[in-house]
């Protein structure tokens, strides 16, 4: 019965479900708008997701070691991100294309190794629950907010931190004005080049932290398209979020909660057809965006190509 949804146990499983579920979100879209804010649009998020979870799931099963899975996956998210910006910066490349080209590769390279090392899904003990003393013990607020594992703890820290550099440092701004007017930023002395390599390099680190939090710390398995398309919802949320860390943590949360929902409803048996209750996440995600009232401000250089000594 629908009623079963507003009981106390479902309702704080539900909750504490969209708290652990909105960690890659907020891993992947986090380094993608340093990325956006700086000029470049990665579409390749996805595939940069599915390398870093197959990396960190790998190496994690090989050496009994999730410590080691995540390092595996910071530098797979680093190499591919220092690829994305090899082609978009270097070569000048069309960002939407190169993005595109840059998930299928991970996508079928992820899939390619999975069948080759593995063959079938396996499991791994990856980060455990840490339960934060007293506050864990807390009633209701206690299992949902302070009874998580370490990459869960991690994302929702990276928000104040990422507003603090990208609004109080000089990197910050510097981010900021590459992404506006890179040939005014250029004329001051600031690096288009090294900027955009930097920061779509720390987007490839983190959308490889994000796929590892799934393998490692959320799930513990590897499959073919884990993600199932995680990367391109983080796309989405940047806008969403306005590119401002705190409006893409409220988003993380909308779809993550709404995708806890539709799996509890799944799983509680509930007259629903299941397959209205699988595209309830990306239904809303679109409706949000659509009717979202507040206006954004697009990096006005975003997708553009710097050629240096152009106004």
């Amino acid at each position: 019965m629908i009623s079963d949804l507003f009981t106390p146990m479902v309702i704080i499983g539900i909750l504490a479900s969209g708290i652990r579920l909105a960690t890659p979100y907020l891993y992947a879209t986090i380094g993608e708008t340093f990325g956006q804010l700086s000029g470049v649009l990665n579409l390749g998020v996805d595939g940069i997701m599915l390398m870093g979870a197959f990396s960190g799931f790998y190496v994690t099963y090989m050496t009994d070691n999730y410590w080691l899975g995540l390092l595996a996956a910071i530098l797979t998210g680093a190499l591919m991100g220092l690829m994305m910006a090899f082609i978009s910066v270097t070569l000048k490349s069309e960002q939407g294309i190169s993005g595109i080209g840059l998930y299928l590769f991970g996508l079928g390279l992820s899939d390619l190794l999975f069948q080759v090392s593995l063959g079938t899904v396996k499991t791994v003990s990856g980060f455990p629950p840490i339960d934060i003393p007293i506050l864990s013990d807390i009633p209701v607020i206690g299992p949902i907010f302070f009874q998580q594992n370490l990459l869960v703890y991690g994302a929702y820290l990276m928000v104040p931190i990422a507003t603090f550099i990208l609004n109080k440092t000089t990197w910050g701004l510097k981010i900021k004005s590459v992404g506006q007017n890179p040939a005014a930023a250029d004329a001051l002395g600031v690096s288009v080049t090294a900027v955009r390599y930097a920061t779509v390099t720390l987007g490839g680190i983190f959308s490889g932290v994000a796929g590892a939090s799934l393998s490692i710390a959320l799930l513990n398995v590897f499959q073919q398209n884990l993600t199932s398309g995680m990367g391109f919802i983080a796309v989405a949320l940047v806008y969403f979020g306005g590119w401002r860390p705190i409006g893409m943590l409220w988003g993380s949360l909308l779809f993550s909660s709404v995708n806890a929902l539709q799996l509890w409803v799944q799983t509680l048996g509930l007259p629903i057809p299941s397959d209205f209750a699988t595209m309830m996440p990306y239904v809303l995600t679109i409706l949000a965006l659509i009717f979202a009232v507040r206006k954004v401000s697009v990096p006005a250089a975003l997708t553009k190509i710097f050629e240096r000594g152009e106004g």
